[in-house]
């Protein structure tokens, strides 16, 4: 665990701590992202996230990700090719619908399709929850990558919805993350979901009520492979 320059915590190979299936966000509260993925790119990073293990199956461990190819960057001042920002991502592993791996990267310090390469493989291999995985269990797997926008300054904790934003808290040195699934799975509102991110972090429930805490947000575009 380090921390940034930027003053956010940078969390490598954070682990989803359970399967999620989340509840359906309505249309009203969804937030801009400041990033668009197209097919052709949700594709090309679907691609990333097989391969990378798909070679470790087949013995290759030294393989390297796909570079992008011009179908996956566009050339647009107005809509940067998100595949090569600095992005978030988490894979999530799942065997005949549970949960088999799940890791990922709050904040992104490498181009976003290297991101989902190295995460692919840490989900299937160093979650320290499971055993790695065998090529046997592979055809009954599945996976999910969740790409995470920058975090933000929260403006108001009112505005939180739950399964749309996820957390991060600092205060008084101390810092705390949540992956935006988590309040969904333990089923808590948005007040429980504020003071366990204090407990996450050690500190004093209402913590997040301090003038001089940090309350961060991010948000998250979730979508499935197709192996």
């Amino acid at each position: 665990m380090q921390t940034c320059a930027d003053g956010v915590q940078r969390l490598l190979y954070k682990r989803c701590p359970v399967p999620h299936r989340a509840k359906p966000v309505s249309k009203d509260t969804i937030m801009p992202l400041s990033f668009e993925l197209d097919n052709a790119q949700k594709e090309y990073l679907g691609r990333q996230a097989t391969l990378a293990i798909q070679s470790v199956l087949d013995g290759d461990s030294d393989a390297a990700p796909l570079n992008p190819t011009p179908v996956t960057i566009r050339e647009c001042a107005a809509n940067p090719d998100a595949v090569n920002r600095n992005l978030g991502s988490f894979v999530t592993i799942a065997e005949n619908g549970q949960l088999r791996g799940c890791i990922g990267t709050i904040v992104g310090h490498e181009p976003l399709w290297i991101n989902v390469w190295n995460m692919a493989r840490a989900a299937a291999f160093n979650d320290p929850r499971f055993p790695p995985l065998e090529k046997s269990e592979w055809p009954e797997c599945s996976l999910e990558i969740s790409v995470l926008d920058e975090p933000t300054r929260c403006p108001d904790p009112a505005q939180i919805e739950i399964g749309r934003d996820g957390l991060i808290l600092q205060y008084n040195g101390h810092s705390g993350v949540f992956f935006l699934l988590v309040p969904v799975e333990q089923g808590w509102d948005r007040k429980q979901y504020l003071e366990h991110l204090c407990q996450k972090a050690n500190l004093p429930q209402g913590s997040w009520r301090k003038p001089d805490a940090s309350l961060y947000w991010y948000q998250a575009l979730v979508f499935k492979v197709g192996k």
